[in-house]
């Protein structure tokens, strides 16, 4: 995963290791579903591993549903950041929720997620921290 690759967990912890305000886009009470990179390959190599004929789709990634607004607040708390929310307006074409149906990947695969929303976040702020002081990119 790369610092600035734009994504929401990504800015968050980049924004809160730099000490600076985390940007939410509204209200901040718009949903998300966050997956951990571990739990997806192991759905994919569970696809790979079925018969010729399953073709999916199948959808793969984490019911649970967080609130961009929690999110910034666990990330600011995991990293033990000063960093503040700054609010934005929302773009209009902003969804307010984003949840998938894993059904078929439960049916079919047997498959769920199994990393916890603050285990990823541990692991994934680590990453960054160890990135950062390792000098292997530079933020902006």
């Amino acid at each position: 995963m790369h610092p600035n690759d734009g994504r929401v967990v990504s800015n968050f912890i980049m924004q809160a290791l730099d000490g600076k305000p985390l940007t939410i886009f509204g209200d901040g009470l718009q949903t998300r579903s966050f997956a951990y990179v571990d739990d997806l390959i192991e759905g994919f190599i569970r696809l790979m591993n079925t018969a010729d004929d399953i073709t999916g789709p199948v959808n793969l990634g984490n019911p649970g549903e967080f609130t961009i607004l929690a999110l910034a607040e666990k990330i600011i708390d995991l990293t033990g950041s000063s960093s503040k929310i700054d609010y934005k307006i929302l773009p209009e074409d902003d969804p307010r929720k984003r949840k998938p149906d894993i059904t078929i990947a439960k049916e079919l695969l047997a498959w769920e997620p199994v990393v916890e929303l603050e285990n990823g976040l541990k692991d994934t702020i680590l990453y960054f921290e160890k990135m950062m002081h390792g000098n292997t990119f530079k933020t902006q």
